[in-house]
């Protein structure tokens, strides 16, 4: 069988066992251990098992459970609501005020765990219906919710781009230091369309904050305080980074031990939510886990077979502009999306393709940063944009999924227009480097 064959036979096979609702890390591990007995015999199982091995005993991985020990202590304690209120403080009368606000409170979120899911739910239940009373348009208000809690994408510490620096082998230092200003871009963005909008048809910005006399008004420094904990914990993370004090593994568990502490010394911690989070954080990392280990013994037995030659040849071979080849790599990233998770999109393509984006002459730092915005437009869009369902599960009874996807729509073309800056104009994601 030649490798073109065995290429298409294992996207079928791939995206066959899928459709019968079989899990993704089930999936890949099959068909690894099928092409591997197939195509090479029982001794070339040791060589894939070494794949395993090298996956799960990677040290950057410890910095994943930390952050996501920090999500689920967010998510549980009332630190997240805090900075929420505070933040209504500075809305003002700026137009779509409580929209912008949510945007700024969903970045600093995202700045302190690195994961999406939690805050799209935190989001959902303490902005979605502050907004809905207010009278704002349901599509700005679950718009700017599920747009807002995907910044855990690009927002360092993002656990894409911790994932993306262990497949690509770069630094993930230099990840989250071209992260800041395509992260930055995309809020301001998100911020001028609401704003925009608000000021033009002023009925889908809702009653004015000064007029919400259901909203209790915060001193200074209350605002302040309510701040004080979530910023001074993404300094603390953010901070060791970038100043070179720590790694990203020791900022991640300063990160943890620094919401754990916030939570105790505001009198919120229980023997349940401590519970809560490790249980969370045990399914989250379980889940990257065993993803993570079938799709590298898949790619790891599909290069044993010679298929990262086959693919690379067949893209380099092609008689078209580099940039072609990298729109192409981003429709892949974009369809797949549709249909798969980040992480196994990640695991399947990023070991192909960021060989190939070397051989071409780019920087795979600003490569991670396009492959974190297409992941972010994958988290939005239909059919299966895991935003929308994590939105829906604490929404209203009378938003539907459809309303939902319906809202996200303007902010796909937002954060396709971010891509194509990132695209033609690289330096917007590595000058800091």
């Amino acid at each position: 069988m030649s490798i073109e064959i065995a290429t298409y036979l294992i996207i079928f096979a791939i995206f066959g066992l899928l459709i019968l609702g079989l899990p993704l890390a089930y999936v890949t591990g099959l068909v690894a251990a099928i092409f591997t007995l197939g195509w090479f015999g029982p001794m070339a199982v040791p060589l894939v098992a070494s794949r395993m091995f090298g996956f799960i005993t990677e040290y950057s991985l410890v910095a994943v459970p930390m952050f996501v020990f920090m999500a689920g202590l967010l998510d549980r304690s009332g630190l997240a609501r805090d900075l929420f209120n505070s933040m209504r403080f500075f809305a003002g009368r700026l137009p779509g005020g409580v929209a912008v606000q949510t945007l700024v409170v969903a970045f600093f979120l995202a700045a302190i765990s690195g994961i999406i899911g939690g805050e799209i739910v935190l989001l959902g239940l303490l902005a979605l219906p502050q907004m809905l009373r207010l009278g704002y348009d349901k599509r700005i208000a679950i718009g700017v919710v599920c747009a807002g809690g995907s910044l855990g994408t690009m927002v360092p510490p993002s656990i894409v781009l911790i994932i993306y620096g262990l497949i690509a082998s770069v630094s993930i230092a230099d990840l989250f230091k071209a992260a800041v200003v395509p992260a930055f871009l995309l809020m301001g963005c998100y911020m001028i369309y609401v704003v925009v909008m608000c000021t033009r048809y002023p009925q889908m910005g809702g009653a004015n904050l000064e007029q919400d006399s259901h909203t209790p008004r915060l001193k200074v420094a209350e605002a302040f305080s309510g701040m004080f904990y979530p910023v001074a914990i993404a300094g603390l993370v953010l901070g060791s980074i970038y100043g070179g004090i720590a790694s990203v593994t020791e900022a991640a568990a300063m990160g943890a031990l620094g919401v754990l502490l916030a939570v105790i010394v505001r009198g919120e911690f229980t023997v349940k939510l401590l519970q809560g989070s490790l249980t969370q954080t045990l399914e989250t990392c379980g889940m990257i886990v065993w993803i993570g280990i079938g799709a590298a013994c898949l790619v790891g037995v599909y290069n044993l077979m010679g298929g990262n030659r086959f693919v690379s040849s067949a893209i380099t071979g092609l008689d078209v502009a580099p940039v072609v080849i990298i729109l192409v790599m981003m429709l892949i990233f974009l369809v797949l999306g549709m249909i798969l998770d980040w992480i196994g999109i990640a695991m399947l393509c990023l070991p192909i393709f960021v060989p190939i984006v070397v051989q071409l002459g780019y920087d795979p730092v600003w490569f991670g940063i396009l492959f974190a915005v297409s992941m972010q437009v994958s988290y939005i869009s239909p059919p299966f944009g895991p935003a929308a369902f994590y939105l829906k599960s604490v929404a209203p009874p009378d938003i539907s999924l459809t309303d939902i996807f319906r809202s996200m729509v303007p902010f796909i073309f937002i954060q396709l227009f971010v891509l194509s800056l990132l695209l033609y104009m690289p330096a917007l994601s590595t000058w800091l480097l």
